[in-house]
């Protein structure tokens, strides 16, 4: 098992210095998923929310998230982001639950000593959570689901991608 970077020699959390750490382009692909009744999605697609175009918000909202991360994950350090982006897939074919899905995938980068995989995650989480503020008033039994990083890309550790299943 790796060693935790994030303790001190006294046990206590500490932030990591990266200050000696190669400028690389870092690159991370992360994805949430928002679980809801097809009637909801269908007033998504329909422009039928009252709060006004959800995807468009959300979109906006995970871009707002990942420039925010440090500010939310106390370990995680300020990082200048050079791209964030946010899209969605929907699925409206009902699964077993008879739920559809919204599908995000949030991508972040940026060329420096530490990588984008917490800001790749908290876009895609604050875009859920974003779809979920706009339409509660019509399903509060929305949930959320494969909050995940997909790929990572750049730094020591080089290239991760997640395997399916």
């Amino acid at each position: 098992m790796a060693e935790f970077t994030h303790f001190n020699e006294s046990g206590r959390a500490r932030m990591v210095d990266v200050g000696a750490k190669a400028s690389t382009e870092r690159l991370a692909t992360a994805q949430a998923t928002v679980f809801l009744r097809p009637e909801t999605l269908e007033k998504i697609q329909q422009g039928k929310i009252a709060k006004g175009d959800v995807l468009a918000v959300a979109q906006v909202a995970g871009v707002m998230g990942a420039k925010k991360t440090p500010d939310l994950i106390p370990m995680c350090h300020p990082i200048l982001l050079t791209s964030v982006d946010i899209s969605f897939t929907e699925t409206a074919e009902p699964d077993q639950e008879g739920r559809c899905a919204i599908t995000i995938t949030a991508t972040a980068k940026t060329t420096g000593p530490t990588g984008v995989e917490m800001e790749a995650m908290t876009a895609a989480s604050v875009a859920a959570l974003t779809i979920y503020d706009m339409c509660k008033a019509v399903d509060r039994g929305m949930s959320f689901g494969d909050i995940c990083l997909l790929t990572k890309s750049g730094g020591k550790s080089g290239l991760y991608t997640r395997k399916a299943g």
